[in-house]
């Protein structure tokens, strides 16, 4: 869960080139229905995307997903599609089977993967290295910058908060405040800047927001940020899969999540860094590939569990091969039909939104969610069977609400009735 916390030629590394489960024998549509994606081999790619707020052909027969459940949550912690996880267990039966061929031969076939992932990034394999997750990429980022107690660094009360974290570590933090109602980006981008000083060496910025699901790191505030001589560090967490472009922008560090919305297994990653910052990268621990430098050092760490990393392209050749902009396109109609639902609710306030995103955020009564949202987020599980993010925030708390290819309209609308009755205390 997601918490508030509290380049120019002056940039030093120059920019980054660009229970009852559904199961796989359901039939969408019935009979005279849209063809089911099969997923014991190759799946066809969409053509015209689905009715706004539909459900997307095959979708949820593509994921193993508890049916008595309202999976309205996907942006914390993702759900690995059924060809995907086949791959991956095959990986890991590989490695069992015979362990020294397999972990010989990690250090190249990371390379591999991670050459494919960047093919779909429309980027060079050799400037981004395959990490575990967000949090992780962050640490070693920071870490590159050679950041001390003096530094200035910029973040907003927006970030994520492990990762405002690793930056308050290093360095003294300036924290910019955003209305959760500021109308659109360029308004975002402006009272960033305003904070911005000669003091400003870094800021590290959520291109999407976990909590309020609003863009920040967008190409524009980059450029700015660049022509004042600021490092920018973007957190991507989300954009992998959900973003046409994730890398757009040029920052001079980016990293992002691959089993949100890449469709990868837990424990995939991507960091990408701008060539000059490469070499200052840090290797999580001292390896037998030390002496490669970047990416390598950074991606093999000994003996570990390397098998979702291998297997994360496979999430994102699926993608491609769903359609992405179609999935992209039905994920944000649903979350937006969600949100339209529960900003009917007594109380509950939109936050601006942009339909790029498949994440949509609304302000709480004020008596709700300002300081403990995980009691409200279980009791919407328990009393309604449907899991939602909750966030805090002072005069009151947020919800936030995802679509994925899964998701059906009638999950929101029993998310709302049943959040209606939670509202008025029944």
């Amino acid at each position: 869960m997601s918490t508030p916390a509290g380049t120019s030629d002056a940039a030093p590394g120059g920019t980054i080139d660009a229970a009852p489960c559904r199961t796989v024998d359901a039939a969408p549509g019935g009979a005279s229905g849209p063809a089911p994606l099969r997923t014991d081999g190759p799946v066809p790619a969409g053509t015209d995307g689905p009715a706004p707020a539909g459900v997307f052909p095959g979708g949820a027969e593509l994921f193993r997903l508890d049916a008595r459940v309202a999976h309205l949550n996907h942006g914390s912690f993702g759900a690995v599609p059924l060809p995907v996880a086949r791959e991956h267990r095959r990986i890991a039966d590989e490695a069992a089977a015979d362990p020294d061929a397999f972990f010989l031969g990690v250090p190249d076939r990371l390379a591999a993967a991670r050459a494919r992932i960047a093919a779909h990034f429309g980027t060079d394999p050799e400037g981004m290295a395959l990490v575990t997750n967000a949090t992780e990429a962050a640490h070693l980022a920071l870490d590159a910058l050679g950041l001390g107690p003096d530094d200035e660094v910029l973040v907003t009360d927006h970030g994520y908060g492990t990762v405002v974290q690793a930056a308050a570590r290093r360095a003294r933090l300036v924290t910019v405040p955003l209305d959760p109602l500021l109308p659109d980006e360029d308004a975002v981008r402006e009272a960033v800047l305003a904070a911005v000083t000669p003091r400003t060496r870094v800021a590290v910025l959520d291109q999407i927001t976990s909590p309020t699901a609003r863009i920040v790191a967008g190409p524009r505030l980059l450029a700015d940020l660049a022509d004042r001589g600021v490092t920018t560090v973007v957190d991507g967490a989300h954009a992998p899969g959900m973003l046409a472009a994730p890398l757009a922008g040029r920052p001079d560090v980016w990293f992002g999540n691959l089993h949100k919305w890449a469709y990868a297994p837990p424990g995939s990653a991507v960091l990408a860094v701008a060539p000059a910052l490469r070499d200052r990268v840090p290797a999580p621990v001292p390896s037998w590939e030390d002496h490669r430098g970047f990416p390598r050092a950074v991606e093999y760490r000994g003996t570990a569990d390397y098998t979702g990393l291998l297997a994360a392209a496979d999430g994102l050749d699926l993608l491609a091969a769903l359609g992405a902009e179609r999935v992209r396109a039905h994920n944000s109609a649903l979350a937006a039909h969600g949100a339209g639902l529960l900003a009917k609710l007594p109380g509950v306030t939109p936050l601006p939104a942009d339909d790029r995103l498949a994440l949509r955020a609304l302000r709480l009564p004020s008596r709700f969610a300002r300081t403990r949202p995980e009691a409200l987020r279980e009791e919407i599980m328990v009393r309604v069977g449907c899991r939602v993010l909750v966030w805090p925030w002072p005069g009151g708390g947020g919800i936030r609400v995802c679509g994925q290819i899964y998701n059906r309209p009638a999950e929101y609308e029993r998310l709302a009735r049943g959040l209606r009755s939670l509202l008025d205390g029944d």
